[in-house]
């Protein structure tokens, strides 16, 4: 029999946690010994209770707290107490085929990569929703990541959620909890900086719930744009071109812009500033025109907006990170967990 631990952090996911919960009921459970751990960060709307009812039915499912309330903080303390060979990382936002776990081992075995996942896929309902979700699957918002490829198989930057061995995950640190964001990625680039490989698979089927507004879309993107920067900061020069454009993006029309507010060179920084305004108006009207076309022509007056959120967020949570990591904080953050020197390969 084949052991495996499914871990989860969550925090007042009262409206999704339900089928997370589903989903962890309807796994294929044949030859695996499976138990999910989920790492509860003291939530306050319910979350606690609907776990601590589904656990009491299935003792499989061990909920425990995690006072850090952040998500790394969360897989770790899970991570802790993991009993099996092969851990599995599930999100609260996300619903999971019944073979996913299945598949997930099965193609970290057949590839012998370090991290096997499967693509981002997703599912809307409601109109921004739909939106949203039109705008996640675009390159214009995307930047083209491979992870939102329903159909690539190979090596990945990373992947969503992720599937380990034990060992492995273990020597490697862990999640980053100098990170409240983006540690998924963190963990990946450490994997590829180490020499170890990053795989996906379109068998591995998960669904993602993208969020339902432009506000919480724009909190989501504002937070993943901040804490990008603490990324690179820790790995300098190993980011992706797609992480820094928006940010050099925002850069340029500040200056621009203050250049005209000053007087500096106004009439040609305004004609710059013109030019790339219309550049970008274009390439949104393009896109939504695209993405239009293949989520319904419905959402055509939604998609410039919704591009908007995703970029302008970045943007401006990428600019705060470049202002807060290196101007009000001058000590380096690093992985309580880290252990120096690991490579994926020295656990075997």
């Amino acid at each position: 029999m084949t052991t495996v631990t499914v871990i989860v952090a969550c925090r007042n996911e009262n409206k999704h946690i339900q089928a997370l919960l589903d989903s962890l009921a309807g796994l294929d459970r044949a030859d695996l010994t499976l138990e999910a751990i989920i790492a509860d960060g003291m939530s306050s709307d319910g979350t606690r209770e609907m776990v601590a009812e589904f656990a009491r039915s299935n003792r499989w499912c061990v909920p425990i707290d995690n006072p850090g309330r952040i998500v790394s903080t969360g897989l770790n303390r899970a991570l802790d107490l993991a009993t099996g060979e092969f851990i599995v990382r599930m999100d609260a936002h996300t619903t999971y085929e019944p073979e996913y776990v299945r598949r997930s081992i099965s193609v970290l075995l057949e590839t012998g990569a370090d991290n096997a996942g499967g693509p981002q896929r997703s599912r809307a309902s409601g109109y921004w929703q739909r939106a949203i979700r039109a705008g996640f699957h675009s390159p214009f918002a995307s930047g083209g990541a491979r992870f939102r490829d329903e159909s690539y198989r190979g090596p990945v930057d990373t992947a969503p959620y992720g599937c380990w061995r034990r060992s492995f995950l273990t020597a490697m640190g862990g999640f980053d909890e100098a990170l409240v964001r983006n540690q998924d990625d963190e963990l990946n680039l450490r994997i590829r900086l180490a020499g170890g490989t990053v795989w996906q698979d379109p068998s591995i089927v998960s669904w993602y719930a993208p969020r339902a507004s432009l506000a919480g879309l724009f909190n989501q993107q504002l937070q993943f744009g901040f804490w990008r920067v603490a990324v690179l900061r820790k790995h300098p020069g190993a980011g992706s071109i797609r992480h820094l454009i928006p940010g050099a993006a925002a850069l340029v029309g500040l200056a621009l812009a203050a250049m005209i507010a000053t007087n500096t060179q106004r009439r040609a920084a305004g004609a710059v500033l013109a030019v790339l305004a219309g550049a970008y108006l274009a390439l949104s009207a393009s896109a939504s025109v695209r993405s239009a076309s293949r989520d319904g022509w419905d959402l055509l007056p939604a998609l410039p907006l919704t591009f908007a959120a995703y970029q302008l967020a970045y943007a401006a949570g990428f600019l705060a990170g470049l202002v807060y990591w290196t101007v009000f904080s001058g000590r380096k953050r690093e992985n309580p967990r880290a252990v120096s020197g690991a490579r994926p390969h020295d656990s075997g």
